[in-house]
C-alpha cells in the first residue's frame, strides 16, 4: 500500500514510517524543510518538500494514496494558534476531498472534545470537525495523553530551582504517554486500515499524579525528595514568556493546564479509557530523563 505521513521526521512520524517500510509499503514523507530529503530517504521512505499550508501541495501528495496520516506541526509564530491548528485542519480537509483518499489517521489529543477552553487542543477540536465533514471517508483520531518528552521542559527548573511543577493541580492524575507507543497505534490502524466512518481512539502508556511525577523523575536524577509544586496560571505564563515563549504560545499551555487541573481535559477520556495501555511505562522514560539531565 501506498501511505503519506504529515509531520517530517518527528517523534512519532519517524518510527511510524519505519514500522510500515518494515511491513514492506511505500511511505512519502512530507517535510517543510529541503535538508530532510536525505534523512527522509535514508529509512527507505520518499520526501515531499512543502507546506501544510499549501492546498495545492497536499492534494497532488496526497493522490493516489490508500491512507494518510495527518497531524498539525507546531507554529509558535502564528499569532493565533487555535485559528492556525484549525486551518491546518481545513487544509488537510480540502486535499484529502480533493485527491480522493479514503482513510485518514489523525493526530489529535485528549482534551479534543473541547472546542474551548483547552489551549491548542481546543484547536485540534476544529481539526476533527474539519475531516468529520467528509463524506465517504474513513477517518480515525488518536487522542493520546500528554506527551513523556514534555517533561523534558522542566530540567532547567529542577537544576536551578531544585522543584518540578505546573499548573496541573496538586494530586492531578496525569495520563501520559510515550510517543513511540503512539507510533505503534498508529501503524496498527494504517496497517489494518479496519475502521470505518468517523471514529475516536484514546492512547495511554500510563498514568501517573502529579506526586508521583516528582518522585519518579526525582528518583532518576538522584534528587528523591523533588517536590512537585502547583503554579497559578498567572505565574505559569510570567515564567513561560520570561523564558522565551510569546504570550499567546504561554497563555494557551496555561489554560490546557488549568483544563488538566479541572479534571475536564481528561473527562471524555475517563468515559472512554483504553482497556490495553502502550508498553512503556513512565519509569523506563524516567531513565532516558536522568540521561538527559545529566548532559544538561
Amino acid at each position: 500500500m501506498k501511505y503519506v505521513l504529515t509531520g517530517s521526521l518527528g517523534n512519532i512520524s519517524k518510527p511510524l514510517a519505519e514500522r510500515l517500510i518494515a511491513a514492506g509499503h511505500s511511505v512519502t514523507i512530507i517535510s517543510s524543510k529541503a535538508d530532510k530529503v536525505a534523512q527522509i530517504e535514508a529509512i527507505g521512505a520518499k520526501a515531499a518538500i512543502g507546506s501544510v499550508e499549501d492546498i495545492a501541495f497536499l492534494t497532488a501528495t496526497f493522490t493516489g494514496a490508500d491512507a494518510v496520516y495527518t497531524m498539525v506541526p507546531p507554529n509558535f509564530g502564528s499569532g493565533n494558534w487555535k485559528k492556525y491548528i484549525a486551518g491546518i485542519g481545513e487544509n488537510y480537509a480540502a486535499a484529502i476531498q480533493d485527491s480522493g483518499v479514503k482513510n485518514i489517521v489523525n493526530l489529535s489529543s485528549m482534551g479534543a472534545h473541547m472546542a474551548d477552553g483547552c489551549g491548542p487542543v481546543s484547536g485540534l477540536f476544529f481539526v476533527e470537525k474539519a475531516l468529520n465533514t467528509l463524506s465517504d471517508v474513513n477517518v480515525k483520531h488518536l487522542r493520546p495523553g500528554f506527551f513523556y518528552p514534555n517533561f523534558l521542559a522542566n530540567i532547567g527548573m529542577i537544576k536551578h530551582m531544585g522543584i518540578i511543577g505546573g499548573n496541573y493541580g496538586e494530586g492531578t492524575k496525569l495520563v501520559i504517554v510515550h510517543t513511540d507507543d503512539i507510533a505503534e497505534v498508529a501503524a496498527e490502524e494504517l496497517l489494518s486500515l479496519s475502521f470505518t466512518g468517523k471514529s475516536v481512539r484514546y492512547i495511554a502508556s500510563d498514568e501517573k499524579t502529579t506526586g508521583e511525577v516528582a518522585f519518579i523523575l526525582g528518583n532518576a536524577i538522584g534528587k528523591p525528595a523533588l517536590p512537585w509544586i502547583n503554579f497559578k496560571d498567572e505565574d505559569t505564563i510570567a515564567g513561560m514568556t520570561q523564558a522565551g515563549l510569546p504570550l499567546e504560545i504561554a497563555e494557551n499551555y496555561a489554560e490546557m493546564g488549568a483544563a488538566m487541573r479541572s479534571g475536564e481535559m481528561a473527562s471524555d477520556y475517563s468515559a472512554h479509557r483504553p482497556e490495553v495501555f502502550g508498553k512503556i511505562k513512565f519509569e523506563a522514560f524516567a531513565q532516558m530523563f536522568a540521561a538527559i539531565y545529566a548532559q544538561s
